[in-house]
């Protein structure tokens, strides 16, 4: 038989972790249906002295929103990537009402920092319910493999309004979260998101609706996972839930359980994570930390500082505008407050300085690329204080900094990507975009850590992005190749692939702006279901939309 299409001459990585092996991969009707020498099909694309593998699995990202005007999804697909999962940390926009669309893309601009121009022109709330939303997703077509969680802090505000900013729920208010919940597992979400970080808080600066859960509606909501069995729960932890209550809670469940995020900060502190994750495995608790191969590196201005937010201090200016921050940062007493609050016990993402550098200055271009923590000891000051003074001299606050909030500790991060139950994450694709972008974690992870340090054999490192993925989710014809499953593939050259150039553009609705990577080297073919979208390193004009909207099953 003569296959619709034939990628030839390449080595198999097939996704399992077994050894690399020459084969031929031939596709008809979207599906892998042979693997070995000598197949003929009507299209091929070369793949001499490449890897031929699975297309790469994103299990954390924010395409919510962008979906609907990118439908391309960029930059992932760029880097090898073929699904996506999308809403995180409990941000999905759906379920909603009319009245609380601008309240979710206030919540987004603040935790996601998403641009609420951009979100209220190009999102077309033409759903209510979540699986209206996958719908809409699928109507529309969609460039890769999309599926999304139903998150915790839509689901509170569906049912509960406003008050889901200011009050535990109701046992009748838990009872139709429980319902609405079920519907949207079984119409085929990745599973439950929810957050209890400090990091995320929403309009005017209020803990998003998802803090404000008891352990009541927690547990509530677990038991229709548990109920149902589909997918998985995401959870950002923090004060209500913490990391090691996720591996008591787990084995009642049933399904697997992710946590954002394992990092190498504050020191020592991913030791004590890795060493309660293998014991929670010995147990039987199947908890997946995730970890990001790269510096978890932000761009920020002070009229928008994301990193800081999290300090309570800072958080009191969120609901305020330009006036209000230069007052504050101007005002000896709320520096002496906010440092106060980085010395509290359990204070979260407390700055390292030395991390933070000039990024863009109209007032001082003499300080580019200098540390913070270096100028401030030229200068005889604390570097809080200098950080405050010289954003001042900026008549918009917009002195831009670049800071590594974790992840720099290659040592401890090394430690981290080799453990067999962390898996690839983080990569907040869709999500931050002013501030970072993380998308190419793929090819950056196959760079500069398989290639360049040699952390693991590739076909060990092609699992961990393909074939763990699609099993933490509970899919089961995508994340190998073989025989029966969908042909969604990446062709790529292992000793170029690398992530490339981040660069500043402005191509969003309302002349958003955003970083994107869309230049990364070593990607040589990329098959979605069967379609080829890129060939040669070049975007295909006609591949179409070729994704699919993957709706989650049940697990047996």
């Amino acid at each position: 038989m003569t296959a619709d299409l034939v990628i030839t001459g390449g080595t198999v990585v097939d996704g399992t972790g077994a050894a690399p092996y020459a084969a031929d991969v031939a596709v008809t009707g979207g599906r892998i249906v042979a693997i070995g020498p000598g197949l003929s099909g009507r299209r091929t694309l070369d793949a001499t002295g490449h890897i031929v593998a699975p297309g790469f699995i994103d299990i954390h990202t924010h395409y919510d929103a962008q979906v609907f005007w990118d439908p391309a999804l960029t930059p992932s697909c760029f880097h090898g990537v073929t699904t996506v999962v999308a809403g995180n940390c409990g941000f999905s926009i759906a379920p909603t009402r009319p009245e609380h669309h601008g309240v979710i893309a206030r919540t987004l601009e603040n935790v996601e920092d998403m641009d609420v121009a951009t979100l209220e022109a190009g999102i077309p709330w033409d759903f209510s319910d979540f699986p209206g939303y996958l719908d809409s997703v699928e109507r529309r077509g969609v460039g890769l493999n999309y599926t999304a969680y139903i998150g915790h802090t839509a689901l509170r505000l569906y049912v509960m309004g406003m008050d889901a900013y200011e009050r535990a729920a109701t046992a009748d208010e838990i009872a139709e979260m429980q319902e609405v919940l079920r519907a949207s597992l079984r119409a085929g979400a990745a599973g439950f998101a929810t957050s209890f970080a400090p990091t995320h808080r929403g309009i005017d600066g209020k803990p998003v609706p998802s803090r404000h859960a008891d352990r009541a509606e927690i547990d509530a909501l677990l038991d229709v996972v548990r109920e149902e069995r589909r997918g998985v729960v995401e959870f950002t932890p923090g004060e209500q839930l913490g990391i090691p209550d996720l591996y008591d809670i787990q084995p009642g469940v049933g399904v697997p359980f992710t946590y954002t995020a394992l990092m190498t900060t504050p020191a020592g502190s991913h030791e004590r994570l890795v060493a309660l994750n293998r014991a929670g495995w010995a147990k039987g608790a199947q908890v997946w930390p995730q970890v990001s191969p790269r510096p978890l590196t932000f761009s920020f201005t002070l009229l928008e500082p994301f990193t800081l937010n999290s300090n309570p201090v800072f958080g009191e200016l969120m609901a305020g505008g330009l006036e209000e921050r230069r007052a504050a940062y101007a005002d000896p007493e709320f520096r002496e407050r906010a440092r106060a609050a980085w010395k509290a016990e359990g204070a979260f993402l407390v700055p390292r300085w030395g991390t933070y550098t000039v990024d863009e200055s109209a007032a001082h271009p003499d300080l580019l690329g200098r540390k913070l923590d270096e100028v401030a000891a030229e200068r005889g000051l604390d570097p809080f204080d200098l950080l405050l003074d010289l954003a001042l001299e900026e008549p918009g606050l917009d002195l831009r900094m670049r800071c590594i909030l974790a992840n720099d500790d290659v040592d401890a991060l090394l430690g981290i990507l080799t453990e067999e139950h962390c898996t690839l994450g983080l990569s907040d694709a869709g999500a931050h975009v002013g501030q970072l972008c993380d998308a190419p974690q793929a090819t950056d992870f196959l760079g500069k850590w398989v290639r360049e340090r040699s952390l693991m054999p590739i076909e060990t490192a092609v699992r961990k992005l393909t074939g763990v993925q699609a099993d933490i989710l509970g899919l089961t014809d995508r994340g190998y190749l073989r025989p029966g499953q969908w042909a969604d593939i990446v062709v790529f050259d292992p000793a170029t692939v690398a992530p490339g150039p981040i660069r500043r553009v402005r191509d969003f609705p309302a002349d958003g702006e955003r970083l994107t990577a869309d230049q990364p080297t070593g990607i040589r073919h990329v098959v979605v279901n069967g379609t080829p979208i890129q060939i040669d390193g070049t975007r295909t004009e006609d591949a179409g939309l070729p994704g699919q909207v993957v709706r989650v099953p049940a697990r047996a």
